[in-house]
């Protein structure tokens, strides 16, 4: 909205330009047809920068205020340095009333700078650059870098409790494009999908009611929908110089390989899962066999898989175990253990021939893979 009064004020002004210069002559008869030549030259003028200025490539919005002054600065030094060559060239290659000429140029490029450099500004917001042959200055960006979520997040959901614990302090930028997505999940004919779309749309506005949550919708006017969601993703964060939030496996993996950063709320979750040690001692409720003969399958609290050898016999109940071993998978952590003291004892069901004397306790992972 802010650019749409900024465009129209801009054309007001410029056309403004124009008639200022044809009434200030009172020699100049007003009802002549040709004193409006120079205001529609002007207008002219006007609507073909703000044409330019709307086919461009949109940037990202910085303050209002700071932007519209800064871009005030910087429009004027333009066109104060430009006076200077525009001053040579009339006084060279003009004729007739050279000083209403070059007054007439120094505000229009007056205008036209000062607008241009508003709306450069305020579409760049915290990485516009000023670069000049061999050097670089750039704007450092104070606190966190901005955080993409992608769609498999907010379905997920977890990122509400982890936004409210604080860790997360920079900006979580929502684009437009992950928000339709979601959007069209949540009108699928598909019940289940239906179901997981409107559970992202609630998390999304959970997540901006969250005091603490700093979240921005983000609209790319340059955006592509021919291009998939991830790809879009992956242009934006290296537009943005932020980093993706995801749950997605590839996308997490087509991200390493283009050199964007990735938060993977599952690695997190197994990162923060507590620290089992062999020899410690815990409990878990069997809920199926495992893989091997005797072995037992359950789950913690925090969906930690756990194997219990001689748990077979145990289905749906809380038995305790001794901890020999334990695997860390993409898929999560694995807890590998013995029921009682943590020495192998018979099989699950015993033949009735003499039984072998004890073997001593095995150490390192088990055999095999339970599956899940």
């Amino acid at each position: 909205m802010i650019l749409i009064l900024l465009r129209a004020l801009f054309i007001l002004l410029i056309t403004a330009v124009g008639f200022v210069f044809v009434f200030q002559d009172k020699n100049i008869d007003r009802t002549d047809m040709d004193v409006w030549v120079l205001p529609a030259i002007a207008l002219s003028f006007g609507v073909l920068l703000v044409c330019i200025d709307i086919l461009a490539p949109a940037r990202r919005k910085l303050a209002i205020f700071a932007g519209t002054f800064f871009g005030l600065v910087v429009g004027l030094a333009i066109a104060y340095l430009l006076s200077f060559a525009v001053r040579l060239l009339v006084e060279q290659y003009a004729t007739g009333d050279k000083e209403r000429t070059i007054q007439f140029i120094n505000m229009l490029i007056c205008v036209s700078s000062c607008y241009l450099a508003i709306s450069f500004i305020l579409q760049t917001k915290d990485d516009f650059r000023f670069i000049v042959p061999y050097v670089e200055f750039s704007k450092q960006t104070k606190g966190a870098r901005p955080i993409l979520v992608d769609t498999s997040v907010l379905i997920d959901g977890r990122i509400t409790d982890i936004v409210q614990t604080g860790i997360i302090e920079s900006q979580l930028v929502v684009p437009q494009f992950v928000l339709n997505e979601l959007q069209q999940v949540a009108d699928s004919a598909d019940k289940l999908k239906r179901n997981r779309g409107r559970r992202g749309l609630d998390v999304l506005a959970k997540l901006r009611a969250i005091p603490r949550a700093e979240v921005a919708i983000y609209d790319p006017h340059h955006d592509e929908p021919s291009i998939g969601v991830d790809q879009r993703l992956m242009d934006l964060a290296e537009e943005l110089n932020g980093r993706v939030l995801t749950n997605d496996f590839n996308l997490n993996k087509v991200a390493q390989l283009r050199g964007v950063d990735v938060i993977n709320v599952n690695e997190l979750a197994n990162a923060l899962k507590p620290v089992v040690l062999p020899g410690e001692k815990m409990s878990v409720r069997v809920i199926k066999r495992g893989e091997d003969p005797g072995q037992g399958v359950g789950y913690l609290d925090d969906g930690t898989m756990v194997v219990v050898e001689q748990g077979a016999g145990s289905l749906d109940r809380d038995v305790e175990f001794v901890v020999t071993n334990t695997r860390q998978t993409s898929a999560g952590k694995m807890i590998f253990g013995r029921m009682g003291d943590g020495q192998p004892g018979p099989m699950a069901e015993p033949s009735s021939a003499p039984l072998p004397p004890p073997a001593p306790p095995r150490r390192g992972k088990p055999s095999s893979t339970p599956t899940a």
